[in-house]
């Protein structure tokens, strides 16, 4: 088989989401939106369920409905997009929650669905989705007495400890809640590591639990195997892929390999990144291409059957590091080409 193989370890998320939970000193939710980041909601969430996990969250209605027939009925799923236009279906049958983000979405939601559960969206600073001060303050009592299920907002500094954003959000949200008889809902991953008082009733870790930044401590989640294709020999001077962007200064030994940025191996990674053969680093040759990537194994001294782009040696983090971009981007890029292989769970 010339297709990569993508492992993903179910074990290792259900000890990062514990690990968190230990940590946090309030309800523990779990982030499933897009796909699981792209692991697989369908086996991720419900071991993250069978694990203790009871509130979940999604960006839309959409990803909210198959989740809810994985869940069964029990585990509230809460839809980050709130109530847009032609989802009511959607959420009464499912019994999917959205956070309202807006005066518009408050009337929708009265209108099409009186009596459903529901839950509100503030804007503490982040300017993203949420009522701001100024709008919860003209529409607050009537929201409440709709009996909202959630109030939540989003850190958007949360994986910097030290910035002034944090505090700032944090103080702008109690004054818009405190005293409020609803649960709350502040922390991600990076508001869980921050402090207790980021924790509220409810935190909501995403991509802690998916092993990346900024949580440490996290057990890596996945692996990806490349397989070899076909194996050359260059002459000094000899170049490799397109533009002629690498170029042998020794006898070089070339691997290439079945995959590339249609699988979410984005180009920009190519010149910082290797590929691992065990403990031996084989670096990029060239430019990423669509399908294919050119390896230089000349140090390997032997051709392998594959190469690991992710694993032990190098995280989403190192690969997001040397792409310039976050850990989140590689994960929710992985392609759909690869072959999914679970373990644990």
């Amino acid at each position: 088989m010339s297709t990569a193989t993508l492992t993903i370890d179910l074990d290792a998320i259900v000890a990062n989401w514990r690990a968190l939970d230990a940590m946090n000193t309030s309800e523990t939710a779990a982030v499933v939106k897009a796909d699981a980041y792209g692991l697989g909601a369908a086996r991720v969430a419900p071991t993250l369920a069978r694990a203790g996990a009871r509130h979940f969250f999604v960006a839309i209605a959409e990803e909210g409905a198959p989740l809810r027939e994985m869940l069964g009925a029990a585990p509230a799923i809460y839809v980050f997009s709130g109530h847009m236009p032609g989802d009511a279906e959607m959420l009464r049958a499912h019994k999917l929650i959205p956070m309202i983000n807006s005066l518009d979405q408050m009337i929708r939601h009265a209108e099409a669905l009186p009596g459903h559960p529901f839950g509100i969206q503030l804007d503490s600073g982040m300017n993203r989705l949420g009522m701001e001060p100024a709008e919860w303050a003209a529409l607050r009592q009537i929201a409440l007495a709709q009996n909202p299920t959630l109030i939540m907002s989003h850190l958007a500094c949360a994986d910097e400890p030290d910035h002034a954003m944090n505090p700032q959000q944090l103080a702008t949200f109690r004054e818009m809640t405190d005293g409020l008889d609803v649960p709350r809902s502040f922390a991600n991953t990076g508001g869980i590591l921050l402090d207790a008082a980021y924790h509220f009733d409810l935190a909501r870790p995403g991509i802690g639990v998916y092993g990346g930044r900024p949580f440490d401590a996290a057990h890596p989640v996945v692996t990806l195997d490349i397989p070899v294709i076909q194996c050359r020999d260059l002459l000094p001077g000899e170049t490799v892929g397109y533009a002629n962007s690498f170029t042998a200064t020794r006898p070089t030994r070339i691997a290439t390999v079945a995959a590339g940025y249609a699988d979410g191996i984005l180009r920009a990674m190519g010149p910082k990144t290797s590929l691992w053969a065990d403990d031996t680093p084989c670096p990029i040759a060239g430019r990423i291409s669509m399908d294919l990537i050119c390896v230089d194994i000349t140090d390997l001294g032997q051709d392998p059957a594959s190469l690991q782009l992710l694993g032990p040696h190098q995280t989403i983090d190192t690969l997001a590091d040397n792409a310039g971009t976050i850990g989140y981007e590689i994960l929710t890029s992985l392609g759909a080409r690869y072959t999914r292989r679970y373990i644990g769970g």
